[in-house]
C-alpha cells in the first residue's frame, strides 16, 4: 500500500487539477527485465522495446486513437527466459500502486490473463483489460465473474480493440462517457449475427460491431456484468477523497479534534464530490442539485478511544450514479 492516512471505502447499492484514472500500463516480457518507466512517444518505446515488438505494437494502438489519447503509457518487464523466471503478476505486484490504471498483457494464455486479473481484484482497486479470440476462452474468464477486467472477443486479436478502447477514452474526465458506442481506429468491426453477439455478452465480453452504419463498441461491461463507468467512477471518487482530506492534514498546521475540525474534512469530500457531479459520475435533480449526502459525527458523538488515538471515522456519504442510456424503445402511431 501507498502511505497514507486517509482510507476511503465506498459499497455499491444496486439501485443505487485532481487525480486523473487514464494511463495504462503494459506488462512487456523481455530477455534481462527493465524498471518501470514512463513514456510519452512511441519513438521512445521503439528504441526500448524494437518496432516488432507486441509491447509497442499495444503502445501505437493507444497513441493512434487521436486527440483523446493518454499523455503517457506505463510500461514494466518481467522476463520468463531467466533462469528464474519473472512472472508478469510478479512485476504487476511490485509496480502496482504507480501512477497507472489499466493494465495490459503484451501476449499470453487465458491462464496468464487470470494470474494478471486476480492481481487487480485482489487489491480491488484499478482494471486488467485482455482481448481473445473464442467465446470458449471468454467463458474461461467469466468463471471468476472478474469485477475489474473487460475482455474483448476479436477474431484478429493483433488488432488489439482493449488496446484501442483505452486509447480512445480511458483519459476522458472520469463519468463523462460510457464505454459503449465507441468507435475505435485501425480495429475492424466483426459481423456477427445477433445470437453470436449474445453469446459474447452472456459470458462477460465485448465485441466490435457495426450498428446503423457506425463502427463502435457493443458494450461497456466489466466481466462481472457490472459496467466499466461505475467502477471507474467509484475508483476516482475514492482515490480523489483520499488525496484530498490527505492535502488537507498536511498543508494546515493541524486539524484540530473539534467540530470545526470535522466540517474541514466534510468540507474537503464535499469539494470531490461536486466535481465528481460535474464530470457526470453523480445524478442530480429537477433543480440541477446532485444527488448525494454526506452525514458527520460531532467531536462528542465521536468515541473516546478514537479521540485518544487521534482517529476519526465518523463520516459518511452516498450518492446516485448518473449512469446512461444504452437503450432505447419507442413507441409511435400514425394517424390517418
Amino acid at each position: 500500500m501507498p502511505l497514507q492516512d486517509v482510507t476511503v471505502t465506498i459499497d455499491i447499492k444496486n439501485p443505487s487539477a485532481l487525480i486523473g484514472l487514464g494511463t495504462p500500463l503494459i506488462l512487456v516480457n523481455k530477455s534481462g527485465g527493465s524498471p518501470y518507466k514512463e513514456y510519452r512517444d512511441l519513438e521512445a518505446i521503439k528504441l526500448a522495446f524494437g518496432e516488432q515488438s507486441e509491447g509497442y505494437e499495444i503502445a501505437k494502438k493507444v497513441f493512434d486513437q487521436g486527440d483523446t489519447r493518454p499523455e503517457k503509457i506505463a510500461i514494466a518487464t518481467y522476463d520468463t527466459t531467466a533462469v528464474e523466471p519473472i512472472t508478469a503478476a510478479s512485476v504487476l505486484e511490485e509496480y502496482f500502486y504507480n501512477d497507472w490504471y489499466f493494465v495490459m498483457l503484451d501476449a499470453g494464455t487465458v491462464e496468464d490473463y487470470k494470474a494478471i486479473s486476480d492481481v487487480v481484484e485482489g487489491h480491488g482497486l484499478k482494471m486488467a483489460a485482455h482481448v481473445v479470440d473464442s467465446v470458449e476462452d471468454l467463458a474461461l474468464l467469466k468463471v471468476k465473474d472478474y469485477d475489474r477486467t473487460f475482455v474483448f472477443q476479436h477474431s484478429q486479436i493483433e488488432e488489439m480493440p482493449h488496446a484501442a478502447l483505452i486509447g480512445r477514452i480511458g483519459s476522458l474526465p472520469v463519468g463523462s462517457v460510457t464505454w459503449k458506442f465507441k468507435p475505435l481506429k485501425s480495429v475492424t468491426p466483426q459481423d456477427l449475427t445477433p445470437p453470436k453477439l449474445s453469446d459474447i455478452h452472456l459470458n462477460g465480453g465485448m465485441a466490435y460491431v457495426r450498428k446503423a452504419g457506425i463502427d463502435q463498441t457493443s458494450e461497456g461491461k466489466l466481466v462481472s456484468g457490472e459496467y466499466i463507468d461505475v467502477i471507474h467512477g467509484k475508483d476516482w471518487v475514492k482515490l480523489n477523497i483520499e488525496q484530498q482530506v490527505q492535502l488537507l492534514f498536511a498543508s494546515n498546521p493541524k486539524i484540530p479534534y473539534t467540530d470545526s475540525g470535522i466540517a474541514q474534512i466534510e468540507g474537503a469530500v464535499r469539494t470531490v464530490l461536486e466535481v465528481a457531479g460535474q464530470n457526470g459520475i453523480i445524478a442530480e435533480d429537477d433543480s440541477g442539485k446532485y444527488l448525494y449526502t454526506i452525514t458527520s459525527q460531532g467531536r462528542n458523538e465521536s468515541p473516546a478511544t478514537d479521540r485518544a488515538e487521534r482517529r476519526y471515522s465518523g463520516l459518511y456519504f452516498d450518492f446516485e450514479l448518473a449512469g446512461a442510456i444504452h437503450e432505447a424503445k419507442i413507441k409511435g402511431e400514425i394517424i390517418v
